[in-house]
């Protein structure tokens, strides 16, 4: 390969795109993840605040539309986080199962968001929540109170988002005009047959990664989704790249905060920071965006980890290269168009 076109591959790893978001909606999203943490570090409920704070997440999926739609959308979406978190907390004690209800969950959520053309994150943070849900240790007793604590946090993102709308209405913010819901894609046995390809990779690196004796690697269905969500073999590729590369920095970031072993609002202070700088970054480069975001997970899964800062760094560093070498692999079959053309076109003469 020549060094023009090698540089041609490299160059977007290093680039940041003008895609900027809206001032507001940072601090919004940072609110909406670090506000539950703050109430949990006051009343010393931190451990179980994380879980609000996990639900706050919800907020990236606010479509800039009219403030009904805005709401019917943030009502489906706190719908689907709490549906995958209790899925998968129901069924974490049996990995076969669990990897199953995982493979499941990625299928729903990855064709309900490409029908539906939600744009990025798309099914990605379903799944995060489904994965989160499957690090707590398995108590039947305790699934409905979990569940509802994740279900606090995307009622609070909803409260964050009517008043977002409320406050564009009453200053006449026009910085970002209001957009038309996208038409469905109408291509649904593609759409299926590409979410099913998906939830079979991150279902199976999950029950691969159980299989091979990981511990608690949730890192590694996470990696793989985020790697299969490029849009072109070259996007999977760099996404590849990204995650690997921007988790070294990363996890060292992580390592600095879990040896400095900081009182749960100081932890609320540095959440709530990385989130914002993740959703700043996250538009204009998914690389550099990593580099917080590995962090951030760190502290929302492995806060109450018994493991060592060292081990667990070790430890979820395996993680991601596994999920994300699994994840190009993928990728590259999803990529194969010729052959989902021909198992779609047979499928529809059989139907």
């Amino acid at each position: 390969m020549s060094k023009p076109r090698l540089w041609e591959n490299l160059s977007p790893l290093f680039t940041l795109s003008d895609n900027k978001r809206p001032m507001g909606f940072l601090i919004m999203a940072a609110l909406a993840v670090g506000l539950p943490l703050f109430l949990g570090a006051l009343l010393g409920h931190y451990s179980t605040a994380i879980l609000a704070g996990m639900g706050g997440l919800s907020i990236l999926y606010m479509p800039q539309t009219t403030i009904p739609h805005r709401l019917i959308t943030m009502t489906v979406v706190s719908f689907g986080f709490c549906a995958s978190f209790t899925l998968g907390a129901l069924t974490s004690d049996s990995p076969a199962l669990s990897s199953m209800t995982l493979g499941l969950t990625t299928l729903l959520a990855t064709t309900i968001c490409r029908y539906f053309r939600v744009p990025p994150p798309g099914s990605f943070f379903f799944i995060l929540v489904a994965c989160m849900a499957r690090t707590l240790p398995y108590d039947l007793s305790l699934v409905a109170d979990r569940s509802g604590l994740v279900l606090l946090g995307t009622m609070g993102a909803c409260l964050l988002a009517l008043l977002h709308g409320m406050g564009q209405l009453i200053f006449g913010n026009q910085a970002q005009p209001r957009r038309q819901p996208a038409a469905p894609d109408n291509n649904f046995l593609a759409i299926v047959l590409e979410a099913g390809t998906i939830g079979l990779f991150v279902g199976g690196s999950y029950y691969f990664a159980l299989a091979i004796g990981l511990t608690n690697p949730y890192w590694v269905p996470v990696s793989c989704a985020a790697v299969m969500q490029g849009a072109t073999f070259r996007a999977i590729w760099h996404r590849n790249i990204h995650r690997i590369v921007g988790t070294l920095p990363g996890m060292a970031i992580a390592w600095l905060i879990l040896a400095l072993n900081l009182a749960p609002w100081q932890l609320a202070v540095i959440i709530t920071a990385l989130s914002f700088v993740i959703e700043t970054l996250i538009t204009r480069n998914y690389g550099l965006a990593v580099i917080f975001i590995t962090p951030l997970t760190v502290l929302f899964a492995d806060a109450n980890s018994v493991l060592g800062a060292e081990k667990l760094v070790a430890v979820r560093l395996v993680d991601i290269v596994l999920g994300s070498m699994l994840g190009y692999l993928g990728g590259w079959v999803i990529h194969h168009r010729q052959f989902f053309r021909h198992l779609e076109t047979r499928l529809r003469r059989s139907g």
